[in-house]
């Protein structure tokens, strides 16, 4: 899969077919748009493209009331290139793009931009500024400029739209089994260990430390997991995600997790923590001490879980490419 910041240059311009969307999550849903896209490529031997788009539009009108994130950057990217698509587009959101009109997104986007024969989107797909155009608008411009549009239906589980507001609140509620059905694959965050104040290690319980980019993690809390990526098998472990309130107060979300039986140095390498259950949610402790006896409470109640035999490659990473082929270290 190739990745382009903005509308690709003049030579990757092919025509394509094209869907667009925020993906976030790339859920069963998502999927099922995807599946459709490839195979309208492949009946009209056209190469596949997606548009996304970071910020999501909801965290440019309104960041106090953004959706919380399910993908970071990288994860959305994986997911996609896992389902086979093509071609990415990741639009920069800001107020030029949010202003276009519907026939300025028309033709700036989906005619001149890349070159589309045929698309493909949901059934609550809006576009343009004031989110003006709709799937009628896209089928009367297609029929001036010379494309299809079709309107992907609703995708349903047990009666349940499959949607990212439902994957949110099966995170939300430490739900990873509805999570793992809704998304079609394990839940997960993935990236590069960076050094953080090196207080877990002071405390008896030294962590890899992922930064979590947004502002609207999909789920905090302390959790048991399993790490992919550093050892042929996944690894045990207990983490936390969230702000540190006892010990930091900057307002940033970080991923600290702490590995079981682990020796060896991980930092700079790119990981993929897999989220097993919810122990709690996070607090703030009036010292030092409070918190190392919790986190020693948290590493037994893990050592516990995994006691039980709970086999690690049971939950294994089914659908994701390996990390050395990542569509991230690809962005053209």
């Amino acid at each position: 899969m190739r990745v382009f910041r903005g509308l690709p240059n003049a030579e990757s311009k092919a025509p394509c077919v094209l869907t667009i969307g925020n993906f976030d999550g790339v859920h069963l849903g998502h999927q099922a748009l995807l599946a459709r896209m490839r195979a309208a490529g492949a009946a009209r031997g056209l190469s596949t493209c997606v548009m996304t788009f970071e910020p999501h539009p909801r965290e440019y009108f309104a960041p106090q009331h953004a959706p919380a994130r399910i993908s970071n950057l990288r994860d959305k990217l994986e997911a996609l290139d896992a389902q086979g698509v093509d071609r990415l587009v990741v639009e920069h959101f800001n107020a030029h793009f949010a202003g276009q009109s519907p026939e300025q997104f028309v033709r700036n986007i989906i005619v001149d931009g890349l070159h589309t024969r045929w698309l493909l989107v949901g059934d609550d797909f809006r576009f343009g500024a004031k989110r003006a155009g709709d799937f009628a608008y896209l089928q009367e411009a297609g029929k001036r400029y010379g494309f299809e549009v079709e309107q992907l239906s609703t995708i349903a589980h047990d009666g349940i739209r499959i949607s990212s507001s439902e994957v949110r609140a099966a995170l939300a509620e430490g739900d990873f089994e509805r999570a793992h059905t809704l998304l079609g694959r394990p839940f997960m965050i993935s990236g590069h260990v960076v050094h953080g104040m090196k207080l877990g290690r002071d405390l008896g319980f030294p962590t890899l430390n992922l930064r979590i980019a947004h502002r609207h993690p999909a789920l905090t809390g302390i959790f048991i997991v399993q790490v992919h990526g550093l050892a042929s098998t996944p690894l045990p472990g207990v983490a936390s995600l969230g702000l540190r309130p006892t010990v930091d107060d900057s307002g940033r979300y970080l991923l600290e997790t702490h590995l079981l039986d682990f020796v060896g140095d991980a930092y700079g390498k790119l990981v993929r923590v897999e989220f097993l259950r919810k122990l709690r949610d996070e607090q703030k402790y009036d010292g030092l001490d409070a918190l190392q006896a919790a986190i020693a409470e948290d590493t037994a109640q893990a050592r516990a879980f995994f006691a039980q035999g709970r086999p690690y490659a049971a939950t294994t990473a089914t659908g994701q490419r390996d990390f050395a082929t990542s569509a991230t270290d690809r962005i053209s």
